[in-house]
């Protein structure tokens, strides 16, 4: 029920994610009456499928987390992370409000043995494929041993992902050990002692966009700024592209020319197709997708979340995290 757009983008991007994944069983969790109109404009589906639970309550997308943790028994999120709990579900998708659903996710389901605090990540693409990056906004304020677990998350997390052995970097101001501020310093003090991580040091803005690492760690205040700057100056780009492309005959000419090209860069680039940002340190698997994401990336959220459920992500990092852990 939540995002910019609610249950009139998410239906059909279920419906959508059901044709493209066979084995995919969804549990729409809502007001019932709005979900059942949107899922009877599919005759042909298998509602076997596709089942809808009642859930009287929304959480507002400016609701404050405390409010929500106070208040939220019978809202669609806290319902639909309690299906997780219960087993009844193996992951939950949600585009609502941010803070509400780590605060429910932490309280409902709890931090993996270890773990003080989960953390948002997500892909970034990059010239060498993509980076993942953490934190993207859930913990502002984070100590050195916050940024240590998020690294060894981050690094179980890409290796799950097929990375063998990932480079793992704190993103700072600088390359040189005297740079960043004393948390950054303290942080890269226990990365190497870490001898099981492959630490390879700090990263600038503009190494994590060559690829110069698998994973990217960050406190959540940094992290968010650069996801969405990022999205931004994507933005920006191809609309500048395109206005001169459309300058002049001579420039539509070369425009269209350059089309394929440009269509399949535009397709690489996206953010809806990198769209889903996980919920890292929980013992279960929740996936927040973007509150302005459209169907599409809908669809992206929902895939990320079958690759964690097919990678048992949470198990895996339970069965790593003794090993790594201070």
């Amino acid at each position: 029920m939540g995002g910019d757009f609610g249950p009139h983008c998410i239906v059909p991007a279920c419906v959508d994610s059901l044709a493209d994944s066979p084995l995919l069983r969804l549990i729409l969790v809502g007001q019932h009456d709005i979900l059942e109109q949107l899922v009877a404009q599919y005759p042909r589906l298998d509602r076997t499928r596709l089942l809808i639970r009642p859930a009287a309550d929304i959480v507002a997308m400016d609701a404050r987390p405390a409010q929500v943790l106070r208040g939220s028994a019978d809202s669609s999120m806290r319902q639909a992370l309690e299906l997780v709990r219960r087993g009844e579900a193996q992951a939950c998708v949600s585009a609502g409000n941010t803070g509400a659903l780590m605060a429910l996710s932490r309280h409902v389901l709890k931090t993996l043995p270890g773990i003080d605090r989960p953390a948002m990540v997500t892909a970034v693409p990059t010239a060498a494929g993509s980076c993942l990056l953490l934190d993207l906004g859930a913990n502002i304020d984070c100590s050195a041993e916050n940024l240590y677990q998020f690294a060894v998350m981050g690094a179980v997390a890409a290796e799950a992902l097929g990375v063998v052995r990932p480079r793992v970097a704190l993103l700072n101001v600088g390359t040189e050990a005297i740079k960043g501020n004393q948390q950054v310093k303290l942080a890269a003090s226990l990365l190497l002692q870490a001898r099981e991580l492959n630490y390879v040091g700090f990263v600038e803005g503009d190494g994590l966009y060559r690829g110069e690492a698998d994973v990217v760690v960050c406190d959540g205040f940094v992290g968010n700024i650069v996801l969405k700057a990022s999205e931004g100056l994507a933005s920006m780009i191809a609309a500048r592209v395109a206005a001169q492309f459309a300058a002049g005959p001579l420039s539509r000419l070369v425009g269209l020319l350059a089309l394929p090209l440009l269509r399949r860069l535009q397709g690489e680039l996206r953010p809806a197709r990198h769209n889903g940002a996980s919920f890292l340190g929980l013992q279960g698997i929740v996936v927040k997708s973007h509150g302005a994401a459209g169907p599409e990336g809908f669809r992206s959220a929902i895939r990320r979340a079958l690759t964690e459920v097919d990678e048992n992500l949470p198990q895996r990092l339970h069965g790593r995290l003794e090993h790594l852990l201070l």
